[in-house]
């Protein structure tokens, strides 16, 4: 088979969905990767889109759009977040599908990748409709989710107890109590210690690791975009560790004080407000100059797309780790290149919270749960292990960190395809 040149007429990205395969059409030109398996790869293996009747508080019927995408499976069962968002499209669920099929192989898990959401704003929301919801959706992908086929788990405003519905609802769809159907569960229903702050810490062990590849050392400054789960307690383990939080923000503004302040405080004040906007000890910023402000660590832990063309010269940070998944557009990052800035891409700074998820599945099959320090001692092992192939190969190519990642995870699922055979 021929080497693919779809990379050579690419065009400007528009969507979460062309920018991801944008970035595959790149790495599979670099890897010479067979036009066929390209092509497969450029392609989910399953789209599900289902609409949601849910009669609403006030007694009306409210229609709601899901879907639920799975791009790959040939290295394992498809395993991906579910998000609530007024933003939520197929394209994007996508998008996010794929990325997870090349997290879960960066980080050599056996899993495939899968994404879903539901287009609506839970935060209008009470728990009774959410809850309706969820079951709803849960009902309709039942024959399509599995311990062995797709496991979801909790993304963009999705949390254990939705992930507990959903178990609940799936279970009862299949007559038997089937804890692995999903992950981030609550522990009272088979959810594994470490899971919540996993995304968190993985980012900030390869942060960590970037700190020490650099020659790096002391005290440095981090801001981070979006305090929701990932962001705030990237921030609190980074400011136990000895480090400075000069600057957060979430979807209602930004704050910024050179000389720091306390994560943990900002975040009791944003559970007090539902903003960090007006936290007392710093400035009050806009919600986008939070990149742009003077740091050694960047850490975009809110949606995708916040870096971009415009704003990447802007950024002064040394290192830029991507908690959040596609936060980074293509032409910003060959702004940052050129800036000799270290991107930690998000298919691997990101990657804790599946390979936590991985920690649980595996937990609830074999019905033993371990220790939080073995599940955080054994994340540390698979994170530093993905962390340093990735930077040797990126070392080796002479190239970035995104595309090194991209490389390894590539050529693994492409070498998985390739060996089960492409045809049925």
């Amino acid at each position: 088979m021929g080497t693919s040149t779809r990379a050579k007429t690419k065009k400007k990205t528009t969507s979460p969905w062309e920018m991801a395969r944008g970035q595959l059409d790149t790495v599979a030109q670099r890897i010479n990767l067979e036009a066929d398996l390209h092509e497969m790869l450029r392609n989910p293996q399953r789209e599900i889109t289902t609409y949601l009747p849910v009669k609403m508080d006030d007694g009306s019927l409210k229609v709601f759009t899901g879907h639920r995408v799975q791009h790959s499976m040939a290295r394992g069962p498809a395993k991906g977040g579910i998000r609530y968002h007024p933003g939520v499209t197929l394209d994007e669920v996508r998008a996010l599908a794929m990325w997870m099929t090349w997290k879960c192989a960066v980080v050599g898990i056996p899993y495939g990748g899968g994404k879903g959401g539901i287009t609506c704003n839970p935060k209008e929301m009470s728990q009774n409709e959410i809850e309706h919801l969820t079951r709803r959706f849960t009902w309709e992908l039942v024959n399509f989710i599995g311990p062995d086929r797709d496991i979801p788990a909790p993304d963009v405003n999705t949390n254990p107890q939705i992930m507990a519905w959903m178990m609940d609802t799936y279970s009862m769809g299949k007559g038997y109590p089937a804890f692995g159907v999903v992950t981030g569960k609550p522990i009272e229903t088979g959810g594994s210690l470490g899971r919540n702050e996993a995304t968190a810490r993985g980012c900030v062990f390869a942060t960590v690791n970037a700190l020490d590849k650099l020659g790096i050392n002391g005290n440095v400054k981090v801001a981070v975009q979006g305090y929701g789960n990932a962001g705030w307690i990237a921030a609190k383990l980074m400011h136990e560790i000895g480090h400075t939080i000069v600057a957060v923000s979430d979807t209602k503004g930004a704050i910024y004080n050179p000389k720091g302040f306390d994560p943990v405080k900002v975040y009791q004040h944003k559970q007090k407000t539902s903003t960090v906007a007006d936290y007392p000890d710093a400035e009050k910023i806009g919600d986008m100059e939070v990149l742009e402000v003077e740091c050694d660590i960047l850490i975009p832990a809110a949606l995708e797309q916040q870096i971009t063309a415009e704003n990447a010269p802007k950024i002064k940070a040394r290192i830029v780790a991507e908690a959040a998944n596609g936060p980074t557009m293509p032409e910003a990052d060959k702004i940052l290149a050129k800036k000799d800035v270290l991107v930690i891409p998000d298919i691997l700074a990101n990657a804790g919270g599946v390979v936590v998820s991985y920690f649980e599945w595996v937990q609830g099959c074999q019905a033993y749960f371990w220790e939080e320090s073995i599940v955080n001692d054994r994340l540390k092992e698979i994170m530093d292990k993905a962390f340093n192939n990735t930077f040797e190969l990126m070392k080796k190519e002479q190239t970035d960190m995104r595309t090194a990642a991209y490389m390894l995870a590539v050529e693994r699922v492409a070498k998985a395809v390739k060996i089960r055979g492409i045809y049925p």
